[in-house]
């Protein structure tokens, strides 16, 4: 008994942190939300139908079945001291009127690179540098496709030398806590949080 209030007092304690998962169309953020996710994850995943013939960009993702309309909710326990509640943005532009409300009470952000599909992630780098939001990148290493250097990527998007890029693979559990802890670190760089967030104890 007294070890199950112990831990109830120590979740009471805990710091919640907000982080956006970004990117465009078919770039692997609900994969990566849910590979990662310690509860079931919340999806809002539509089947794509002819009608959006026209108005989704299916370049280069040609076989995708299903998209996220509203937005993918995880958590993970990065500690007993920290919680991170993980929100997917959609990727197509129709949705992009969702991100503002998505982005309000976020910390940081990780936005998803797709190096057959450059282009498709310019939009969430330029919202998240114009709200002047703190992002790092993610190279979604789909199986295939060529492997550029992380200062090539880097170049292609031209995002500052002071912003954290990595190459990840959105559907290993791992890789995508490696991006959750690079983001945190980059967070706290500097921070006066950083004593209240262990996140690396």
């Amino acid at each position: 008994m007294a070890s199950g209030n112990s831990e109830a007092r120590r979740g009471l304690t805990a710091t919640a942190v907000k982080i956006l998962i970004a990117g465009g169309f078919g770039v692997g953020k609900t994969t990566m939300v849910g590979s990662v996710s310690e509860v079931p994850p919340l999806r809002t995943e539509e089947l794509i139908t002819e009608a959006s013939a026209g108005v989704d960009d299916l370049s280069g993702v040609e076989s995708k079945t299903t998209t996220t309309v509203a937005l993918d909710f995880g958590r993970i326990t990065i500690n007993p001291e920290l919680i991170l509640y993980l929100f997917g943005t959609p990727g197509q532009d129709r949705f992009w009127f969702m991100w503002d409300e998505l982005a309000t009470g976020a910390l940081g952000a990780v936005v998803l690179a797709d190096t057959r599909r450059l282009e498709s992630c310019f939009a969430a780098v330029d919202f998240f540098e114009r709200r002047g939001l703190p992002f790092i990148v993610g190279v979604n290493c789909f199986d295939g496709a060529y492997r550029y250097g992380t200062e090539e990527v880097r170049a292609a998007l031209d995002v500052d030398p002071s912003v954290p890029l990595l190459l990840c693979d959105a559907r290993d559990r791992e890789s995508t806590k490696q991006v959750l802890i690079v983001l945190l670190q980059h967070l706290l760089a500097g921070s006066e949080l950083a004593e209240s967030m262990p996140f690396a104890r």
